[in-house]
């Protein structure tokens, strides 16, 4: 059986339909530019070259979806994605690699390609080059990781709440860390405000007015995810649901833009699930993509913790998404427990906080008939749901959980 929620809980979770989706259309052209299936496909080439690539799994949860009351639940688990326990191992590594073959490029005068970065070629040029990021804890992970593999010094600037689990994570590839008050749209700040200063190199997942071409970069990354989950769903049920979670945007958008691509019109019903501390793009969807959200208390979601919308994944998400979620904190622990039990027919899973966002706003819709009833969910529905870490962060998941 599943986790039931309290009344209270329940009560919390906010819903809204999307006033300006475009259903049943195909994938509009004037969106290509951002993401599409063909102008990421350098991407994909790219990181299926690396070292120890490999799919990570789609698991079948059928007991868990039998439970709740629908036909079956589709998990894409990236906790062991490249050993950084993320999907975002994919995005910002990428970046990594792209802007310092770009500047190189640049710098020489003359064309310098991914695979001779790479394979080491330019040792000299590429230690000149200083790439900085903020972070929640796995984007700079990742990028710290793929600055420590293509030879460039890395700074990573976190906010008062990440954890000293993940900040010491970072610090392991190599990276300076950098920790500054206030939250992380504050880290973003202080990230881009000293990069300026000093001509260091921004490698974000979000963007903002006058930095929109790298996070493009991240968001091709992401889907090597995505195109995996297509390959594997040839052989299941059509998939009636998307649940993502989202903190500024950019998975939101590889996931919902890939899929909108392949499938066209026929494309699955697509719902964003934040935590209720940090629905930006809910609250995008009322007040626009300039609004910010004033964050007043950390979600334990720690990804998805923004509050403000990433200009260039709004531009995909909103003629895409159908509904916005956002979920109560208190969801998150039991959920990480019911997949960490398992049962005789699904598969133990390992997720972290961030990761079971999806599956608690499923469980959460499926106890609330009128929510239910508004997502058009029920017995027939095939929900995929991204699971996008693992224990990224140990202690906070055996405080939760009660064992690894």
């Amino acid at each position: 059986m599943a986790v039931t929620f309290s009344d209270e809980a329940l009560a919390a979770v906010l819903h809204r339909a999307n006033r300006n989706v475009q259903a049943r259309s195909a994938y509009p052209e004037s969106l290509t530019s951002i993401l599409s299936i063909a102008t990421t496909q350098e991407a994909r080439d790219e990181i299926h070259q690396w070292d120890a690539y490999s799919e990570t799994p789609l698991h079948e949860l059928r007991d868990l979806a039998a439970g709740i009351g629908v036909g079956n639940i589709l998990y894409k688990d990236e906790a062991d994605r490249f050993g950084l326990g993320a999907f975002k191992a994919l995005g910002g590594a990428y970046e990594v690699l792209w802007a310092v073959t770009r500047e190189i490029s640049s710098r020489l005068g003359e064309t310098v390609t991914m695979e001779d970065v790479r394979l080491g070629k330019y040792p000299t040029e590429t230690a000149k080059i200083t790439v900085v990021s903020a972070t929640d804890g796995n984007h700079g992970k990742s990028v710290a990781w793929g600055a420590q593999n293509f030879g460039c010094p890395c700074r990573i600037y976190v906010h008062a709440e990440v954890s000293k689990a993940r900040c010491d994570a970072i610090e392991a590839f190599g990276a300076t860390l950098v920790r500054i008050d206030g939250d992380y749209d504050d880290s973003v700040h202080a990230c881009a405000d000293e990069a300026a200063a000093n001509g260091w190199f921004i490698v974000s997942d979000t963007s903002y007015p006058g930095y929109m071409d790298l996070p493009r970069q991240a968001m091709a990354g992401y889907t090597v995810m995505v195109e995996e989950i297509v390959r594997a769903l040839e052989s299941k049920d059509p998939v009636s649901h998307v649940f993502v979670q989202a903190g500024c945007g950019g998975l939101a958008t590889a996931v919902c833009g890939y899929l909108w691509d392949h499938f066209s019109a026929d494309r699955p019903r697509f719902a964003i699930v934040e935590p209720t501390f940090a629905p930006c793009l809910y609250n995008a969807e009322e007040l626009g993509p300039e609004a910010v959200f004033a964050i007043e208390h950390e979600s334990v979601m720690a990804g998805l913790s923004c509050g403000e919308v990433s200009q260039i994944a709004w531009e995909v998400l909103e003629p895409c998404i159908d509904d916005f979620i956002a979920i109560p904190d208190e969801m998150i622990a039991p959920v990480m427990r019911q997949l960490g039990t398992g049962s005789d027919n699904d598969q133990k899973i390992v997720a972290g906080e961030s990761a079971v966002a999806g599956l608690a706003a499923v469980i959460a819709c499926m106890q609330r008939p009128d929510l239910a009833a508004a997502l058009d969910l029920n017995a027939s529905s095939t929900i995929l749901l991204i699971g996008s870490e693992g224990a990224t962060d140990p202690d906070i998941y055996q405080a939760m959980v009660g064992s690894l």
